[in-house]
């Protein structure tokens, strides 16, 4: 059977991997507002669906670094779409038959997000490992998946709501269940490779003796913080910082952000041979400097909404760049280095988030101040890619 012998087959259930990654990310954020009205929820307890979702993530990659290369991908990542799909289920049914909804909640956070974890560590090694050329343009290319997904997920919601109601939310969970619970059968067909290929693989205990891997830790915190400090929190935002119906605030907010994200990931995965990957990334941290600044002192809509937007295409870069980068730079470390970048990613997107939403609580649930706070990923995403530029140069000088 063809889909067996064919390595299209893996990139294309990747695809379905990271659209199910934004199904689960970006789908409860969108009932935030919902949640708070519906169930009698603070600012601060619904920042902490964001910090649960990727605190469980980033256990799980923590949970994943120096096994998963002794198992194998293949159960593992099957595993991760029953838990994406399972959970997805259990936010639309557990809520209405637990006599805390918010606890039902968290449960159904807690499940759905360990698909997510898992796919996070995964889906990137089984691309890098795929016998295809342009490998920066590949990773791009796949990470440009999750912003469709996001957007998909922002549009097809919005439609779903304006003609059934918020109210059926339940309803649209399930129906979003299916593209995890589609994508189980596909990854079960699909030929996965040798994530090293002819390389001696690195011991976790060499890995974290790299100077190099530090950086780029440190780099993936920063990336997964500046992405999800505007994306987690746009739709509440565009609704009650600047005072836009949910409908308007979903569509010219998130769905933007999504769009923008997404075109700078493909536009990058076009043309990667003909732009410098770390210019493309300090460039991208002004450009994500400028746009939180934005959304942070303008208080015009139509500012904020640009800010927001711009944002999206200034991360797009962040998150698969980091990943070319660590792929070129320690090509032997295997399922360890994505599993613990993954990590770092998680680490960002919790803290980002989280710290956003709770600076906005401290003065009176205004996200203008929040997004203050944030302008720090961006610029330690400039001193981090120097740094790593000066080390690359270190490393060619010694050999």
């Amino acid at each position: 059977m063809q889909i067996q012998n064919d390595y299209n087959h893996t990139i294309y259930a990747s695809y379905l991997g990271y659209i199910t990654q934004a199904i689960v990310n970006n789908f409860a954020p969108l009932l935030f507002l919902t949640f708070s009205r519906d169930y009698s929820l603070s600012l601060e307890k619904i920042a902490l669906i964001t910090t649960l979702n990727f605190l469980v993530q980033l256990s799980v990659d923590l949970a994943s670094a120096g096994v998963i290369d002794k198992i194998g991908y293949r159960i593992p990542v099957l595993t991760a779409h029953v838990f994406s799909a399972g959970g997805l289920v259990a936010l639309a049914v557990l809520p209405k038959i637990l006599p805390d909804p918010y606890i039902a909640i968290l449960i159904a956070v807690v499940l759905y997000a360990i698909g997510g974890g898992l796919i996070e560590v995964l889906i990137s090694p089984i691309v890098e490992a795929c016998p295809t050329e342009k490998k920066e343009a590949a990773m791009s290319l796949l990470h440009s998946f999750y912003c469709w997904g996001h957007l998909g997920v922002i549009l097809l919601s919005t439609l779903f709501f304006t003609l059934f109601g918020i109210s059926n939310w339940p309803i649209l969970a399930c129906l979003w269940a299916l593209v995890p619970a589609a994508n189980v059968i596909y990854f079960s067909l699909v030929p996965l490779f040798p994530i090293t290929g002819e390389h001696e693989p690195l011991s976790l205990r060499s890995l974290l003796k790299e100077k190099a891997f530090w950086i780029l830790m440190v780099l993936m915190i920063c990336a997964g913080a500046s992405e999800h400090s505007m994306s987690q929190w746009a739709s509440a935002f565009a609704e009650s910082g600047l005072n836009l119906s949910k409908t308007v605030g979903d569509l010219a907010g998130p769905s933007l952000f999504a769009l923008l994200m997404g075109t700078a990931r493909a536009l990058y995965g076009k043309y990667s041979e003909r732009i410098k990957l770390d210019l493309a990334m300090r460039t991208s941290a002004l450009l994500c400097l400028v746009s939180f600044a934005m959304a942070s002192f303008l208080r015009s809509p139509l500012f904020g909404l640009l800010g927001c937007a711009c944002c999206g295409f200034a991360v797009g870069i962040f998150w698969p760049g980091t990943f070319s980068l660590a792929a070129i730079k320690l090509p032997a470390a295997g399922a360890s280095m994505y599993a613990l970048l993954a990590l770092g990613g998680d680490i960002g997107c919790s803290l980002g988030p989280t710290s956003v939403g709770f600076v906005a609580g401290h003065f009176n649930g205004d996200l203008h101040a929040g997004f203050v706070l944030a302008m720090l990923f961006p610029a330690l995403i400039l001193i981090l890619t120097g740094m790593l530029g000066r080390h690359s140069e270190a490393g060619r000088t010694d050999q």
